[in-house]
């Protein structure tokens, strides 16, 4: 079994007060596997923001079901919802969403402080988590005292952190400089060949081609998907940037 199912999703916005519906999702089908690194691309308007908020439970479906190791996020009550976001996922904004006012430290704890774990558990779950992405010395340091990349370090070292399920990453690489981005797709890398399961919207070629495998939404559709297989990095850059262009051109890609 698939750790992640998506069947026939489908998301229409009905306007408050009238006017034509949205179909922002139409029908959307796909699956990835344990230990899978994957990468949505599309134009704007293509459904990917849709899809990962409706990924992230942090909204429903208008009809189909999102299975995460067999459990319908879409029946999960409300109230138990924060909850098994904390414990099933984790999750890399552009905008690294770290609290100011925090250490980096203390951003890093705080899934674990709300789930109400220990401070001694949480020390031995960090020390691993912030050896691997590199961050030990500056864990006593705020966000606006560190560079983006350090930023989003901590970001991913959040994430991890809960031993989540699955990592939920939106436009990572998008508020890095090239160095800082290059760094941080090693890290996905590496972090992924540990067998963690990385799902990336991204609009970033490059990024993408660090994945497995790429889905491309078009008018709210898994409209094609390429897998990486055996390729480097430089043939599968190439690869998606071909079926970009015709996908923006409005002609069909042949596999």
């Amino acid at each position: 079994m698939a750790l992640l199912e998506v069947n026939h999703l489908k998301k229409t916005y009905v306007p408050r007060f009238g006017g034509n519906q949205v179909h922002a999702l139409s029908n959307v089908n796909f699956s990835v596997e344990q230990g899978e690194y994957v990468a949505i691309m599309g134009e704007s308007g293509s459904g990917k923001t849709t899809l990962l908020n409706i990924l992230a439970a942090l909204d429903r479906p208008t009809s189909g079901e999102v299975l995460l190791n067999g459990k319908d996020l879409t029946a999960v009550p409300e109230r138990q919802l924060a909850a098994f976001r904390r414990q099933n996922l984790g999750f890399v904004f552009q905008d690294f969403n770290l609290l100011d006012t925090f250490s980096l430290e203390d951003n890093i704890f705080l899934p674990l402080v709300l789930a109400g774990e220990n401070y001694g558990v949480m020390r031995r779950k960090l020390e691993p988590v912030a050896s691997q992405l590199g961050i030990r010395d500056i864990l006593s340091k705020y966000p606006y005292e560190v560079s983006g990349g350090q930023k989003q370090r901590a970001a991913v070292a959040r994430a991890l952190i809960t031993d989540p399920q699955i990592i939920l990453a939106d436009e990572p690489t998008g508020a890095l400089d090239s160095r800082a981005a290059d760094n941080l797709l090693q890290l996905f890398g590496a972090v992924n060949g540990a067998g963690q399961t990385i799902l990336m919207v991204t609009h970033s070629v490059k990024a993408a081609s660090h994945a497995n495998r790429v889905l491309f939404l078009r008018d709210g559709e898994v409209y094609h998907q390429l897998y990486r297989g055996g390729e480097a990095q430089e043939a599968m850059f190439a690869r998606i940037s071909d079926t970009l262009t015709v996908l923006a051109q409005g002609g069909d890609v042949h596999a």
